[in-house]
C-alpha cells in the first residue's frame, strides 16, 4: 500500500522465506518467553518490593517488540525496514531497563541504545544513495536496477556494518555482555532469537547488494571469524551464567556471519539452518538460567553443582540445548554444523579446520555451563519445584529441537526457503544422518573430542583466556566507548556553559551552527543556473527606492545609543517594509505590518518610560568591547550575503506545476474570508495567538497565586 508516494514510500510486507523463518521464531520464542514471563516476573518484581502492576509495560514492550520484529522480518522497503529497525532499537531499550532503579541496566539500556542507534544511521544512509542512484527504496525494484560499482559497494558496506553491530559482532560486541543487566526474558528473547538474530536478518535480506562485492564476503569472513573466537574465549572466563550465554551469543552469530561470508548456496542456507538451531536452544539456556538463579539465588558457575538431582527435568531440557549448540546427533543443532562443514570444505582445508576449532571453542563453554551447574557435589539449597511455567518452556523449546534432530525436513525446507530469498536463486537444504567416514563426520568427531580436551584439561587454557579478557578490559572497545562518551559529556557541558551565557550566546549558538551548515550545503550544491538576473523598469522604482531606503534605516539601527531613538529606528524600518508591501499590491499584509509595529512601538517606549532614567543612562554609557567593533560587522555582513544568495536562489526557481497555494485559493470562501491572506490571519494565527494568550493568562494567575502566598523571590 502507499504509504508516502510523493517520497515513493510504500507499506510493503511480504511473507517470503527470509520473513517467514525470522516470523516463526520471534512469534514461536517470544510465545515460550512470554509463558515463561507469568511465572518468572512476579517473583522479579517481588525481589525488589515493586507491585505486580509494574509487569504491565513489561508484556506491552515484549508484544512491541514481537511486532516490530515480524515487520522487520516481512519489509521490502528499505524505509520500512529503517522504520522497524528503530522500534526494535526504542523497545529494546526500555526492555533491558526495566529495572530502572538499577544503575547497572540503566547504563546498559543507554549503550545499547547508542551503539544500535549510530547502526540504524547508517543503514538509513545506505538506504538514501541506492534511491539517490536507483530512484527506488523498494528492495524488489533495487535487485533488478543495482549494478557493481562504488555506490553500491559502498551503501552495502554501511548496511552490512550496521547489521554487525546489531549483532554484536567484534569489535562492536561489547554492548551485548551489558544487556545482561535484563530480565532473564528480556535476555532469552532479545539476544538469542530477537534483536541480535535482527542483524543477520538484514544481511540475509540485503545480500544481493553484499555479495557484489568480493571484498565485502572477505570481510564478513574475518569479522565472522574474529567474533568466534572473542566471544568463544570470553566465554571460558565466565562465571555469572548469563555473562557466559552473552558471550557464547556472540560466538555462534558469528558462525552465521561467517556462513554469509563464505558465499553460495551452501554458505545461505547453512546461515538460515543454524539461526533456527541457535535461536531455539540459547533461548532456552538463557531461560534454564534465569530458573536456577530464582532456584538457588545465585548466579555464578563457582556457587553451583549437583542441581540435577533437584531439578531433573530442568537438567535435560537444558542439555538437549546444550547438545544442540554443541551438535551432537538427534538434535537439531547437528544439521546445522553438518551444514557449516560442508560449505567450510568448499574453501578448502584452512576453512574447515577454523571450523573445527570454533565446533571445539563452543562445545567446551558450553559443556562448562551445563556440567558446572548440574553434575559434581550440590553447593546450594535450591527449590525441588519450581512453578510449572519457568521449566515447560525450556522443556518445550527443547523438544522442538529434538524433533529437527529426528524429522529435520520441514528445519531444512524452512532454511532452504530462507536461502532462495537471500540468493534471488533456487537454494536447497538437503540435511541427513550418514553412517559413514565422510569428511563431515570426521570433523564432528573431531570438533567433540578437541572440546571434550578443553573441558577435561581447563589448565591449558585458563591463564590465556584469562589474558585476553585482562586486556580487552584495559584496551577493548568498550573503554574506548566509555571514553568517548565521557570526552562528549565534556565537551556538551563546555558548550552548554558557553550558550547560557547570556542572551547574545544563546542566540549565537543556534544561529552560528545553522549558518555554517547552510554554507556547507550551499558549498556543495550545484548553482549553474540556479540565479536569473531579471530587468528594472520605470514602474519597479518606486519600489526600488523604497528597498533602499528600508536598507538605509536597517543600517542605521545599528548606530543609536538612546533606546528611544533606537525604538523610532526601528519603527521606520517596519513601516518602509509596510509601505513596500502596499506598492506590491499586497494592502492586506501591509494593513498588518502598520498595525504591529504601531502596537510594537508603543509597547517598547511605555516599558522604557517605566525604567529607570538612571539604569537607562548607564547602558547609553557603557563602553564597547574592541573585539566587536570588527566581529559583529563581520558576522552580520556574511549573514546577509549568504541570506541575500538564498533568498535570489529560491526566487529564480520557478513555481512548481502544483502548489498548494491554489488549494488554498479554493477553500478561501468556505473559510468565509475575500482572500487567502485574511483566512490565515484571522484564522489560523488567530487561533495560535488565543492558544499563546492562554497559556500566558495561566502563567500569570500561576505568579499571582504565588506571590500572594509569599513563595516567589
Amino acid at each position: 500500500m502507499p504509504w508516502a508516494p510523493a517520497l515513493d514510500l510504500r507499506l510493503a510486507l511480504t511473507l517470503d522465506g527470509l520473513g517467514a523463518l525470522y516470523s516463526l521464531l520471534a512469534a514461536g520464542v517470544g510465545l515460550a518467553v512470554l509463558a515463561y514471563s507469568a511465572a518468572y516476573l512476579p517473583r522479579h518484581l517481588a525481589h525488589q518490593a515493586r507491585p505486580a502492576r509494574a509487569g504491565l509495560p513489561f508484556y506491552g514492550l515484549l508484544v512491541l517488540f514481537m511486532a516490530s520484529m515480524i515487520g522487520l522480518a516481512t519489509a521490502q522497503d528499505l524505509i520500512l525496514l529503517f522504520v522497524f529497525w528503530d522500534l526494535t532499537a526504542i523497545a529494546s531499550y526500555f526492555l533491558i531497563a526495566y529495572d530502572r532503579r538499577e544503575a547497572d541496566a540503566r547504563w546498559a539500556a543507554l549503550m545499547a541504545l547508542i551503539v544500535t542507534g549510530v547502526s540504524a544511521v547508517l543503514l538509513l544512509i545506505g538506504a538514501l544513495m541506492l534511491y539517490s542512484e536507483y530512484g527506488t527504496f523498494a528492495l524488489p525494484e533495487l535487485f533488478e536496477r543495482v549494478e557493481p560499482g562504488t555506490t553500491l559497494t559502498v551503501a552495502a558496506a554501511l548496511m552490512a556494518v550496521a547489521a554487525l553491530v546489531k549483532s554484536a559482532q567484534a569489535p562492536l560486541h561489547f554492548w551485548l555482555p551489558r544487556a545482561m543487566a535484563a530480565p532473564t526474558p528480556v535476555s532469552a528473547y532479545l539476544h538469542s532469537a530477537a534483536m541480535v538474530a535482527a542483524g543477520v536478518l538484514l544481511i540475509g535480506r540485503v545480500y544481493p547488494f553484499v555479495a557484489s562485492s568480493g571484498l565485502l564476503l572477505d570481510g564478513l569472513v574475518v569479522v565472522g571469524a574474529v567474533s568466534i573466537v572473542v566471544g568463544g574465549v570470553l566465554a571460558l572466563t565466565r562465571d555469572d551464567l548469563k555473562q557466559l550465554l552473552a558471550y557464547s551469543t556472540i560466538s555462534q552469530y558469528g558462525y552465521v556471519v561467517l556462513m554469509y561470508g563464505l558465499g553460495g548456496a551452501a554458505g545461505a542456507v547453512a546461515a538460515s539452518f543454524y539461526v533456527i538451531a541457535h535461536a531455539l536452544a540459547k533461548s532456552a539456556l538463557f531461560l534454564t538460567a534465569g530458573a536456577v538463579t530464582e532456584a538457588t539465588g545465585a548466579r555464578e558457575l563457582s556457587r553451583l553443582g549437583g542441581l540435577a538431582r533437584r531439578l531433573p527435568l530442568l537438567a535435560v531440557a537444558s542439555g538437549i540445548a546444550v547438545a544442540s549448540i554443541v551438535a551432537l546427533p538427534l538434535t537439531a543443532g547437528f544439521f546445522g554444523d553438518e551444514l557449516l562443514f560442508k560449505a567450510a570444505l568448499e574453501h578448502g582445508w584452512a576453512a574447515a579446520l577454523g571450523a573445527v576449532a570454533a565446533a571445539a571453542l563452543t562445545f567446551a563453554y558450553l559443556a562448562r555451563f551445563w556440567v558446572g551447574i548440574f553434575l559434581g557435589p550440590l553447593r546450594s539449597a535450591a527449590e525441588t519445584r519450581l512453578p510449572a511455567l519457568m521449566v515447560v518452556p525450556i522443556a518445550a523449546l527443547a523438544a522442538v529441537l529434538v524433533v529437527g534432530g529426528v524429522w529435520p525436513a520441514p528445519f531444512a525446507e524452512l532454511a532452504g526457503a530462507a536461502a532462495e530469498s537471500s540468493l534471488l536463486a533456487p537454494a536447497t537444504a538437503s540435511v541427513a544422518y550418514h553412517l559413514d567416514l565422510r569428511d563431515e563426520n570426521l570433523m564432528a568427531l573431531a570438533a567433540w573430542s578437541v572440546g571434550a580436551a578443553l573441558v577435561a584439561a581447563p589448565a591449558l587454557w585458563r591463564a590465556p583466556a584469562a589474558a585476553l579478557a585482562a586486556l580487552g578490559e584495559r584496551l577493548g572497545p568498550e573503554r574506548v566507548y566509555g571514553r568517548s562518551l565521557w570526552a562528549l559529556n565534556r565537551l556538551s557541558d563546555r558548550i552548554h556553559d558557553i550558550e547560557v551565557r547570556d542572551l547574545r550566546t544563546r542566540v549565537a549558538a543556534v544561529l552560528l551552527p545553522g549558518g555554517v551548515l547552510v554554507a556547507l550545503g550551499f558549498a556543495v550544491t550545484p548553482t549553474e543556473g540556479a540565479y536569473e538576473v531579471g530587468t528594472v523598469t520605470v514602474d519597479d522604482l518606486v519600489l526600488v527606492l523604497l528597498l533602499a531606503f528600508v536598507g538605509a534605516a536597517a543600517v542605521a539601527t545599528t548606530r543609536p545609543r538612546n533606546q528611544f531613538v533606537l525604538v523610532l529606528t526601528l519603527a521606520v524600518v517596519g513601516f518602509g517594509l509596510a509601505a513596500v508591501y502596499a506598492v506590491a499590491g499586497a494592502a492586506d499584509v501591509a494593513l498588518v505590518a502598520v498595525l504591529v509595529e504601531t502596537v510594537l512601538a508603543l509597547l517598547f517606549l511605555g516599558v522604557f518610560a517605566l525604567l529607570p532614567r538612571e539604569a537607562l543612562r548607564r547602558e547609553q554609557t557603557l563602553a564597547e568591547r574592541p573585539s566587536r567593533r570588527w566581529r559583529d560587522p563581520l558576522i552580520a555582513t556574511v549573514a546577509g550575503i549568504g541570506a541575500f544568495v538564498l533568498v535570489w536562489g529560491a526566487l529564480s526557481r520557478p513555481a512548481p506545476e502544483a502548489s498548494v497555494a491554489e488549494d488554498h485559493i479554493r477553500l478561501a470562501d468556505d473559510a468565509h474570508a475575500k482572500d487567502v491572506v485574511t483566512a490565515i490571519i484571522a484564522d489560523f494565527r488567530g487561533l495560535d495567538t488565543l492558544g499563546e494568550v492562554t497559556v500566558v493568562a495561566v502563567a500569570l494567575l500561576g505568579v499571582v497565586a504565588l506571590l500572594r502566598r509569599g513563595r516567589l523571590t
